[in-house]
């Protein structure tokens, strides 16, 4: 098995979503870009790694368009599609048991949401295929919401060490292609009431394409 997945199963396996540090109740931070942004029914997105997050059942609650769930981890998955297949909702949901970095070809979607893995993304030339994929798979006019850890942030996550950034190094990574809108800090406390830095950047695919 590929180490990186083997990894996020045994951290899925032996953990419940609540005790896991990137845990949260509401997923306050991404709603709020996701209602500056306008997401609505007409809307396809993707949220990467999305773990076992709630922000799946708001936007299916919200009965957007379509939408992706990609995670690495197919134990992470099996638990939030057991937690959202009861509900009832026009939207078609998709389920990509997959390294984003593997992602090919990536869906067409309006929004490409990623809260936390990017971070754990420190090769250059790995970020760059990132932005690269993102860039492919945002239509023009879409959006990027980013969050990961800030430059204040904590070293290491999960046992795996992390490439902490701030808005200059995201914007500078997916400039070729997307205009950064706007960004903000967060301090996000883990279930054991410890605070980390999260550095959030909301990114605009230009609507020409290029």
């Amino acid at each position: 098995m590929n180490p990186t997945r083997q990894h996020w199963n045994d951290v899925w396996s032996k953990k419940a979503h609540a005790e896991v540090s990137w845990y949260q109740a509401d997923p306050g931070p991404s709603l709020t870009l996701v209602d500056r942004i306008g997401v609505d029914g007409s809307d396809d997105v993707i949220d990467v790694g999305c773990g076992a997050s709630h922000l799946a059942d708001r936007l299916v609650d919200r009965e957007i368009r379509r939408l992706h769930l990609l995670d690495v981890s197919s134990v992470a998955l099996d638990q939030l599609r057991s937690r959202i297949a009861s509900k009832e909702s026009a939207t078609v949901v998709e389920y990509l048991a997959t390294d984003v970095l593997d992602l090919d070809p990536p869906p067409s979607v309006s929004l490409w949401h990623d809260r936390a893995v990017l971070h754990f993304i420190r090769d250059h030339d790995a970020r760059k295929r990132y932005a690269m994929i993102a860039a492919s798979a945002v239509r023009p006019g879409g959006h990027l919401v980013i969050g990961g850890f800030a430059s204040d942030g904590p070293l290491r996550c999960s046992d795996l060490e992390v490439e902490r950034a701030d808005a200059g190094d995201l914007s500078r990574l997916f400039g070729d292609h997307f205009d950064l809108d706007s960004s903000s800090i967060e301090s996000h406390e883990t279930p054991w009431g410890a605070a980390q830095s999260f550095q959030w950047c909301t990114l605009k695919r230009r609507g020409d394409g290029s």
